[in-house]
């Protein structure tokens, strides 16, 4: 029995169709098993923050809520990780400026671990901390750019930066800002931070901390393309709480 020609040509369409349909669907599931796979690193210095008995620390499945056991200051931090970054890889870094200041910090858990997906409003996380009178928005890499956006928000007070820069002009602004870099980072470089300082309004605070690196933000382990760090995590986690507190205290931020 003859095949028609417009048969033969179904089928081949339907092959190719079929074809393309599989490999989407393995493109689509090696995503998800990519983004379900974040960076964890050491979780000693994540059990160090849960010892301190200066800091309360929950998990309430949307983020991991830091609290002074003391009495807190009334400010807050909505804190957005970086790509594939744990979210707990940020406690032992956070913990100083919580038991030093009094500051409640949020650390967001995004959306298959990439902040972009994660299309929430900013009142997601402040509502879990409701005695916090005054937020401040944060992020480190790609986290700090989400927390760019964020800091839109009218009820936002500032804006935290480490090791990242903004995609957004907030330029008019009238956000306190804080960008923290590490001279050793070799992806949101000196370099790139400065390029983008036009973004940031005049009165934002640039701080550059000699020797550290991009993964010292965070407690999660070396990464691809980042510089060699010459100080040791002990010593990053000092100089942030250092800048973190000396901002937080300090009602007129100086330019940077």
């Amino acid at each position: 029995m003859r095949v028609s020609r417009s048969s033969r040509t179904f089928r081949r369409v339907r092959t190719a169709a079929v074809a393309v349909l599989v490999v989407l669907g393995l493109v689509v599931v090696g995503f998800l098993a990519w983004a379900s796979t974040p960076m964890m690193g050491d979780r000693s210095a994540a059990l160090d923050a849960w010892r301190d008995p200066a800091v309360r620390i929950h998990d309430t499945g949307d983020a991991v809520v830091m609290e002074p056991t003391a009495e807190p200051s009334g400010q807050g931090l909505v804190f957005v990780p970086g790509a594939l970054v744990d979210p707990y890889a940020y406690l032992y870094k956070l913990s100083g400026v919580v038991a030093d200041t009094g500051l409640t910090v949020v650390i967001t858990k995004p959306t298959l671990n990439l902040a972009f997906f994660d299309q929430r409003p900013v009142s997601t996380f402040t509502e879990q901390a409701p005695g916090v009178t005054e937020w401040y928005v944060g992020g480190h890499s790609l986290g700090g750019v989400r927390a760019c956006q964020l800091a839109r928000d009218p009820h936002i007070s500032g804006l935290i930066l480490f090791g990242s820069y903004c995609a957004d002009d907030l330029s008019s602004t009238d956000l306190r800002v804080l960008s923290i870099g590490g001279s050793r980072d070799g992806l949101s470089t000196p370099a790139k931070i400065a390029g983008a300082r036009h973004l940031l309004p005049a009165s934002a605070r640039l701080v550059q901390i000699e020797g550290m690196n991009h993964g010292q933000f965070g407690d999660y382990g070396p990464q691809s393309g980042d510089g060699v760090a010459t100080i040791d995590d002990r010593t990053a986690r000092s100089e942030l709480t250092d800048a973190l507190t000396e901002f937080l205290t300090d009602g007129s931020a100086a330019g940077g």
